[in-house]
């Protein structure tokens, strides 16, 4: 008899199974439309968009299926609601569900990371906690008069984990160390002054200003808008020697490679409007 067979036989070996990836034909929570090389996605669960994990996974599925789409350039993240997010669904917190939340809640940011297409997100109302987390995270943010911005978990004695590593990249240490530790709200003025936010708009010129974005964004080449998107965030937390050797590799390695940049530079020289490949 194998005695180290039998060992191994004999012994419990627990498989981790990843969650089977929902399609959008099955989601409860978000709305998921794609047209003109632009991906919709609108959070849509009553009244306040709570984050439970069942929508937390919604959104990074419905990320990681975007990202799968060749023909689109640019993701867009509204709300369907008055509120962009009020933040984790506070059943989450329990000891018992703690470890899947935020497993899920970590997939929807690492997707909007590795997606590598550009995410605008939209605040026309309050952002707090995990949906500040989720609007600051976008690359190019679009706000209202109306947005709101808090961190709020110190005041339940907790800390927000994801904007403690995110904040100090956007508004430096000393104010993240302001917005975590006193739990307070910011207006979406203060949040444009801060860089949490790229533009302010009136709320009666919020949709000409976000399709106004999206069709420039969506006007260049997509895979040069991937490319730029890895080149910046793929450089943070790098020395500025590394930052540059990445962004270099990228530039000279794939860029050049590309249909589209031999385009544009024949268009340039040609004086005339660069007709995109994408590829």
């Amino acid at each position: 008899m194998d005695l180290r067979r039998s060992s191994v036989a004999s012994r419990h070996v627990e498989v981790r199974t990843e969650p089977r990836r929902r399609q959008p034909s099955d989601f409860q929570f978000l709305k998921l439309q794609i047209n003109g090389g632009v991906a919709r996605m609108t959070l849509n669960r009553p009244d306040h968009n709570l984050l439970n994990e069942v929508f937390l996974r919604e959104i990074a599925d419905g990320i990681s299926y975007v990202g799968e789409q060749q023909e689109v350039k640019l993701i867009v993240l509204d709300s369907a609601f008055k509120v962009f997010s009020g933040g984790i669904d506070v059943g989450e917190y329990t000891s018992e569900r703690v470890f899947q939340m935020l497993d899920a809640f970590h997939s929807v940011f690492n997707g909007m990371i590795e997606v590598a297409k550009p995410v605008v997100t939209v605040v026309n109302g309050p952002a707090i906690g995990g949906g500040a987390e989720l609007a600051a995270f976008g690359d190019l943010v679009i706000a209202t008069p109306k947005a709101r911005f808090a961190q709020p978990e110190i005041t339940i004695g907790m800390f927000p984990p994801l904007a403690s590593t995110i904040l100090p990249f956007l508004v430096g240490p000393k104010i993240a160390l302001e917005l975590v530790l006193l739990g307070e709200p910011i207006s979406a003025e203060r949040a444009l002054e801060l860089g949490i936010v790229n533009r302010l708009v009136p709320e009666a010129q919020l949709e000409a200003t976000v399709n106004d974005l999206i069709n420039r964004v969506a006007g260049h080449s997509g895979p040069v808008l991937t490319m730029a998107k890895r080149a910046i965030l793929g450089g943070m937390g790098l020395s500025l020697r590394d930052g540059l050797k990445n962004s270099m590799d990228i530039f000279l390695n794939e860029l050049y490679r590309l249909e589209d940049s031999q385009e544009g530079l024949r268009a340039l020289v040609e004086k005339r409007k660069p007709n995109w490949k994408n590829r």
